[in-house]
Order: C-alpha cells, then sequence, then structure tokens
C-alpha cells in the first residue's frame, strides 16, 4: 500500500505501508482526492512531533466497516472529522469532544493520515457527501468548518470592523465566512495575484505593505501562517477589541528573528485573544450544499499520491493557494 509519511527527517513516498483492518466501530476508507493543508507543511518542519502517514482533508469511499449496520456506510462517499475521541473524559462528558484529553487527531497527532491508498475514522466522524455536491467541493469540508467555527466564536455587536490577516487557503475561507456577518470586512496579504480572488466575492482587500496599522479594527482574525502574524494583528486591532488566532506554526529560533509578540500590549490594551480550531462538518457540508462559499477557485494545482514529496513542495511555491491530489 501507498502512503506518503513523514519519517521525522523529511517526508517519503512508501509503497509497503502495512494494509489496514478497521478496528471496531471504524471504517476502512479508500481515499479518492485529498488536499494539502499549512499544517501538513508544518508537520514536516517538527511540529506536534508527528511520525506517521500526513493528510486530513478528504473525500472518500468507505470500502468496509467493522459495525452493527455496515451497509448503513459501505461503497458510500463521505468526509469526516479529523478528532477520534474516547467519549469518556470530562471534555467529552461536557459535550467539548474537539478537546478530547485522549484524541488523536487524522494525520495530525497519534494516527496516520489519509495521504495513503486506505485509511481508517471511526464511523461516527464520518459525513455522507450528497450527489449534488462534486469531489472537488466536498474536499474542502474540513478545512471550511475551521473557518466557518469563526462565527461560533465572534460575538457580533453593531457593524464591527473585521481584518482577515492572511491571503491563504484558510484566509480566504475564513474571508467569505466574515463577509456573511454583519460587518465591514477587509482581507490583509502580501500577495497581489491571491488577494485579487477578492474581487469576485466583493471583498475589500489590501496589500499590507499600504495598510497603516492604526490600532482602528474591532476583529482581526489572524490566519497568516506566520510567527509574525499576531504581532501584526496586535497593531492592528484597537484597545478592547478582540483577535481570533487561526494560526498554528512551528517557532523558529533558528532564523536569528525574535518573533515573540510583546504580550504586555495585550494586558494594556485590554485585547481579547480567542484560540480557533476545528468546527462543525455537517454544517459545513450544508454550506457547500447551498453554494454559500467559492471553494472551486482557490484550487491551484492538481497533483498525484505517486509524486510523492513534491506534492508538498508545490503547495509552498509562490501564488499557489490550494494543492489537490487525486488517490
Amino acid at each position: 500500500m501507498r502512503a506518503l509519511r513523514f519519517d521525522g527527517k523529511q517526508p517519503v513516498l512508501v509503497h509497503d505501508a502495512p494494509e489496514l483492518e478497521p478496528a471496531p466501530g471504524e471504517a476502512l476508507i479508500r481515499p479518492i482526492r485529498v488536499g494539502v493543508c499549512s499544517t501538513d507543511l508544518e508537520l514536516c518542519k517538527g511540529y506536534m512531533g508527528f511520525i506517521g502517514t500526513l493528510g486530513h482533508e478528504f473525500v472518500g469511499i468507505v470500502e468496509s466497516v467493522n459495525g452493527s449496520d455496515p451497509r448503513k456506510l459501505t461503497g458510500k462517499r463521505v468526509v469526516g472529522g479529523i478528532n477520534v475521541v474516547c467519549t469518556k473524559c470530562d471534555m467529552c462528558r461536557a459535550g467539548l469532544s474537539t478537546h478530547c484529553r485522549n484524541r488523536t487527531v487524522l494525520g495530525i497527532v497519534g494516527r496516520d493520515g489519509c495521504f495513503a491508498d486506505r485509511f481508517t475514522l471511526p464511523e461516527t466522524n464520518l459525513a455522507l457527501v450528497p450527489d449534488n455536491v462534486d469531489d472537488d467541493t466536498a474536499v474542502f469540508t474540513e478545512p471550511l468548518a475551521a473557518a466557518l467555527q469563526i462565527k461560533h466564536q465572534l460575538r457580533i455587536e453593531g457593524s464591527p470592523y473585521i481584518t482577515v490577516l492572511g491571503d491563504g487557503r484558510l484566509g480566504l475561507l475564513a474571508a467569505q465566512v466574515a463577509a456573511q456577518l454583519n460587518a465591514s470586512v477587509r482581507v490583509i496579504g502580501k500577495h497581489a495575484d491571491k488577494l485579487a480572488m477578492c474581487e469576485k466575492w466583493g471583498i475589500k482587500h489590501r496589500l499590507l505593505s499600504e495598510v497603516g496599522l492604526r490600532e482602528d479594527q474591532d476583529i482581526v482574525i489572524d490566519c497568516t501562517g506566520s510567527a509574525d502574524g499576531l504581532t501584526t494583528a496586535l497593531r492592528m486591532v484597537r484597545p478592547r477589541g478582540t483577535i481570533l488566532l487561526k494560526t498554528t506554526v512551528v517557532s523558529d529560533a533558528a532564523d536569528g528573528v525574535d518573533h515573540q509578540a510583546n504580550l504586555a500590549h495585550i494586558v494594556i490594551n485590554e485585547i481579547d485573544l480567542v484560540g480557533s480550531r476545528c468546527g462543525s462538518m455537517s454544517e459545513a457540508m450544508e454550506s457547500l450544499t447551498r453554494c454559500e462559499v467559492d471553494v472551486v477557485s482557490l484550487i491551484s494545482k492538481r497533483m498525484r499520491l505517486d509524486d510523492g514529496p513534491a506534492i508538498l513542495s508545490a503547495a509552498t511555491q509562490p501564488g499557489v493557494i490550494k494543492v489537490l491530489v487525486d488517490v
């Protein structure tokens, strides 16, 4: 079996990965199309200390189910939530299962991911893909769910000014979600070609180099994927404003640059700092079914699993927003 794995030093495509059997309550899935996420790139820099098969954004076909009613899912096209939880810890019992103390996370923490010929997930994690949602659209369900989580964590009062900081994959999804709120939304980034995509959605956009950092934004959503994102956000948000962090990066002291944000600024200006991670897969699928968010325009490049580590290299190239991989 083929699998694109990170061995602790570098990504490598193996052809002899062990064949899988689903554990009780799990499904064996054959991925059709998978997406490269910034988290995959960070894992290859040492994030979370992960070793194993990469990938967590997928649409696939269920080949078998080790459960009480295998016919319910077998042969069906599915997407899936990435957090595999115990259901028993205090977080799970409190309804906060994405923060399960014993969780594994597909292709990120303690569980091999979907950049392979087969992988497994609990059947409770899976959601059926409607016939009117194609594979290119369905593969965006997980990142869109993360973007939609913003709506549940922000307190919208009046008509606030919202800046989405970052013009990459997540930033452009977050901008479309924020535009559905009662707010004045703009995207700030470093790449004119990526920012230009906002024109088709009617969203304001500016290059970071052209923006005055005046501490006048009610809400700043950091989707930069950069260690400097929080520092920039702090220079944009008003006193008693809110910064919502979607960025997870590996701290790199080896580059000789001090990326430490001035945390005193948060205290002095009484800034609300909110972390934001996963969201509802069912909510995201409903949004895609209703065509509320344009995801297909974000596709920059298509590759195949046999392209191996070049898949990850392609995702870092200038102008590339989203790389999709056919398995």
